[in-house]
């Protein structure tokens, strides 16, 4: 039996992924902790989960738990990772996986060293949708894939980012960056997924609004060793009216385009024109979660490692760093 212990149940934890515990067969959540006792015991008692703490080493050495879910702002999830680990718990860590690849290194480095397992929240790989993505792909329903356009143009207030108090997603010193660092993740290590090991990327950012201290605007590229390039461009600063969130794959017999944080997948080709509409699972990391609990039972593989999400760091770097 899997035994979790989450630290930070906050808003991610409430319905995508808090509940997912409970519901995957040899995995139960015995244990929550949140510096704020009267949420950490609010939250245990609205999610029948019999342990509370509001220190997370305190929860760590009493609740017996054997596995730890970190889904704090990315500033902490170092610190815990290596203390987790350290007592020779099984991580699982949110995304971004840290604030930068230098925290991501250490991180790996720290897992090289434990006797214990880490994956990373790039949960994106484990739902349905995305994977009927791959599935095309892999079958060459477009043929052979030429080039990937990511737009991601929201407004100052994006209506995909889960609110909070303190809005600690704009600091970089809790973020690493700001909304690009929230959301791009899912999208670039879907990429990654998609389209294996990149060659060299390159890219830049800036703050045009100056309405927050993160950049608000960041344009990057990307070129796989299997010659496909991807062009991404995230900007937080458009009219409502102008958001978007779409993927094209253009490939050499046609194309497939999807949102990121919507519900469908088309392709076209000469001789096809399909859309396939999906209702996602109602706790979205579930499917993940399921992967998890058999990688860390010895029963499947890891299905994102820590070293994959270097990489993924490596490039939100390049884009959002003066070189």
């Amino acid at each position: 039996m899997i035994n979790w212990g989450i630290i930070g149940c906050g808003n991610v934890t409430e319905l995508k992924s808090g509940p997912a515990f409970k519901k995957v067969a040899d995995s139960d959540l015995i244990a929550v902790m949140r510096r704020d006792a009267v949420k950490a015991a609010d939250y245990a008692s609205r999610h029948l989960v019999s342990k509370w703490y509001s220190d997370a080493d305190k929860m760590m050495a009493e609740a017996g738990v054997n596995a730890i879910y970190i889904a704090t702002p990315p500033s902490s999830h170092l610190e815990y990772a290596l203390a987790a680990l350290e007592k020779g718990f099984n991580v699982y860590v949110e995304k971004p996986v840290t604030r930068n690849a230098d925290e991501a290194r250490a991180m790996a480095a720290a897992v090289k060293q434990s006797n214990a397992k880490l994956t990373v929240a790039h949960y994106r790989r484990a739902v349905p949708m995305f994977l009927m993505v791959k599935d095309l792909l892999d079958k060459q329903k477009i043929g052979e894939v030429r080039t990937v356009q990511i737009r991601m143009w929201q407004s100052r207030k994006p209506k995909l980012i889960a609110e909070s108090e303190a809005n600690w997603r704009v600091l970089p010193e809790f973020s690493g960056g700001g909304y690009f660092h929230d959301l791009a993740p899912h999208q670039l290590d879907l990429m990654l997924y998609y389209f294996g090991e990149p060659e060299k990327y390159h890219g830049f950012s800036l703050n045009q609004s100056a309405s927050t201290q993160a950049d608000d605007h960041v344009c990057g590229q990307i070129q796989f060793k299997n010659k496909v390039v991807v062009n991404g461009s995230w900007c937080f600063n458009v009219a409502e009216s102008l958001t978007t969130d779409t993927c094209e794959i253009i490939g050499t017999k046609g194309k497939i385009t999807f949102p990121f944080f919507g519900n469908y997948v088309s392709w076209k080709t000469d001789t096809e024109d399909e859309t396939v509409t999906f209702k996602h699972p109602q706790h979205i990391q579930q499917p993940m979660i399921e992967k998890i609990v058999a990688y860390f039972k010895n029963e499947g593989p890891n299905p994102c490692s820590i070293d994959e999400a270097v990489v993924l760091m490596d490039i939100m770097d390049s884009f959002t760093k003066t070189k």
